[in-house]
């Protein structure tokens, strides 16, 4: 049982990572929209006001998907407390950190077990 238990785990927290990874990757990409806005209407050589609403949405995007990341990191705490009510309470969920925090060129560890 405890074996199922840390293959549907570790199945979790594959997805969490890769969740985690996608709302950053979306938060720098949209916040390099919005740098690019004012950018490009100083390079145009045109007036503020243009493209000044695509500013702002692009802006409320990026507070949102601020929240987001907020809230998988919500997420995050709470499957890691969660393993430990499935039997997993000496398996550390994804990482020791969290967010969890990849060394460079280092495997990625999905479920670890630590001493008692």
């Amino acid at each position: 049982m405890i074996a199922q238990t840390r293959i549907a785990a570790n199945g979790v927290a594959e997805k969490l990572l890769a969740a985690e990874a996608a709302i950053d990757a979306a938060l720098a990409a949209v916040a390099g929209l919005t740098a690019s806005v004012p950018l490009a209407t100083q390079a145009a050589n045109v007036g503020m006001h243009v493209g000044q609403e695509a500013l702002m949405h692009a802006m409320e995007s990026c507070q949102q998907l601020v929240k987001a990341r907020t809230n998988i990191i919500r997420t995050h705490k709470a499957l890691r407390s969660a393993s430990g009510e499935v039997g997993l309470g000496n398996v550390m969920f994804a990482d020791t950190h969290c967010p969890p925090e990849a060394a460079a060129g280092a495997p990625a560890r999905h479920l670890a077990v630590v001493a008692a």
